[in-house]
């Protein structure tokens, strides 16, 4: 009896190893609410790619969730700023259209991780959490102050 608890055991060990890290990787990496809806975390090397590729797609809206102080520091070449602390962020967002492709960064990503939450609940098509400016910059991405 014992032998057959101690197999059991160590057959739900070796299938948590397994499965844990995938299920735990999908829910960081996509929610999706039905199969026409995309809200996702991408590496800033995807979100450069993404942008590159729809450099005249009016379609691709790269969106800085930051203050207006730290947008006007330096930001993304034609990102448009809504302050995630603002008291009409969800407002400001929900004014979006919805059809259009999204990049969200803000600083680090904590923000932006919160506000892809706010698009999911609003019905955002698509949009990508690409985290913070801080690792756009460390891969030596550029940045503009106009």
């Amino acid at each position: 009896m014992k032998n057959m608890i101690s197999i059991n055991f160590t057959i739900c060990i070796v299938l948590a190893f397994f499965f844990f890290p995938a299920i735990n990787s999908q829910s960081e990496q996509t929610q999706t609410n039905d199969k026409t809806q995309t809200i996702k975390n991408i590496t800033v090397e995807e979100a450069q790619n993404l942008i590159e590729k729809n450099k005249d797609n009016q379609n691709l809206i790269i969106l800085d969730v930051r203050t207006s102080d730290e947008y006007m520091g330096e930001h993304i070449e034609d990102a448009i700023n809504i302050d995630f602390y603002s008291d009409t962020f969800r407002e400001d967002l929900n004014k979006l259209d919805k059809e259009k492709v999204y990049i969200v960064h803000c600083q680090a990503g904590g923000r932006s991780s919160k506000a892809l939450d706010i698009m999911n609940g609003l019905g955002f098509k698509e949009a990508y959490n690409m985290g913070g400016i801080r690792q756009w910059k460390k891969k030596g991405l550029p940045t503009t102050t106009k």
